[in-house]
């Protein structure tokens, strides 16, 4: 069993070694650092990530700049994602009523937004909606632009809202009329019927939700007022033609939206195998 999983754990790896020496070959064989830059050089990053790049501080500053920015907007995304979407998967004239005008938004990538987020909130900050004292913790909350926010709390909403009325309108009508024979209330079948029922599609919409948000990190931090984090880095690495940070930003980027994704799979499969058996 032992030999089988370490065959299956090198056969796993054989494209990535490959893309690494077509890479390394490509990058040989154009010999222009500015447009390709060989592996060892994104390497050589990663092993100085505490380094000050191009002005912009250490890889793990901007990485945490970042995590805290897709950790507020997620919050607000789900906070306001997840109750609407109970309410209207359990309420059919709430979906009636809410369904057609948060459908039309639906479709609207969140960095359309940008140029009206930009006249909504400017470059108005957490430090300045708290009126935060001037001083060290003003200018790290001063980075956390309502803008950036916005983009990413909006690109957590729609993943989140979609997988919960999906849920919950999806539970065995059977179960809920069983539950009403047996003189269960309106509260009881939702909180021990319809919630137990749909959590599989809560966690799914959570994990596209945060899939959803990373990938607005990056138009959320082009965004004027941004000074730090890995979107700005990689967009400011550009202009500078430096595209080993620009590479550097996006395996980081990939690296911890899989990381997070992951997480995210083995709590379902962990927690919901259950949930594949019942049609």
């Amino acid at each position: 069993m032992k030999l089988k999983k370490f065959f299956e754990f090198a056969f796993s790896l054989i494209m990535p070694a490959a893309f690494l020496c077509l890479w390394s070959f490509i990058a040989w064989k154009m010999n222009k650092p500015a447009q390709l830059p060989a592996p060892g050089v994104i390497v050589d990053n990663f092993a100085n990530a505490f380094d000050n790049f191009i002005g912009l501080g250490s890889i793990p500053r901007n990485v945490a700049y970042s995590l805290t920015r897709v950790a507020i907007g997620y919050s607000i995304g789900v906070a306001l994602a997840l109750p609407l979407g109970l309410i209207m998967g359990y309420y059919k004239s709430a979906r009636l009523f809410l369904e057609n005008l948060l459908s039309i938004f639906k479709p609207i990538p969140a960095i359309a937004w940008q140029p009206i987020v930009l006249g909504w909130f400017g470059v108005l900050s957490i430090a300045r909606v708290f009126n935060l004292p001037y001083g060290e913790t003003y200018a790290i909350w001063d980075n956390y632009k309502i803008s950036m926010i916005f983009l990413i709390a909006f690109g957590t909403f729609y993943p989140v809202w979609g997988n919960v009325v999906f849920g919950v309108t999806s539970v065995q009508k059977t179960l809920i009329e069983s539950a009403r024979v047996l003189g269960a209330s309106t509260w009881d079948i939702f909180f021990h019927v319809l919630l137990p029922g749909c959590t599989p599609h809560i966690v799914n919409g959570l994990r596209m939700g945060l899939t959803s948000s990373w990938v607005c990190l990056v138009s959320a931090e082009m965004l004027p007022g941004s000074m730090c984090g890995i979107g700005y880095l990689i967009t400011h690495a550009y202009e500078v033609s430096r595209m080993d940070l620009v590479i550097t930003g996006m395996i980081c980027i990939g690296f911890i939206g899989a990381l997070l994704d992951g997480i995210f799979r083995l709590i379902s499969t962990r927690c919901f195998t259950w949930a594949s058996h019942i049609q």
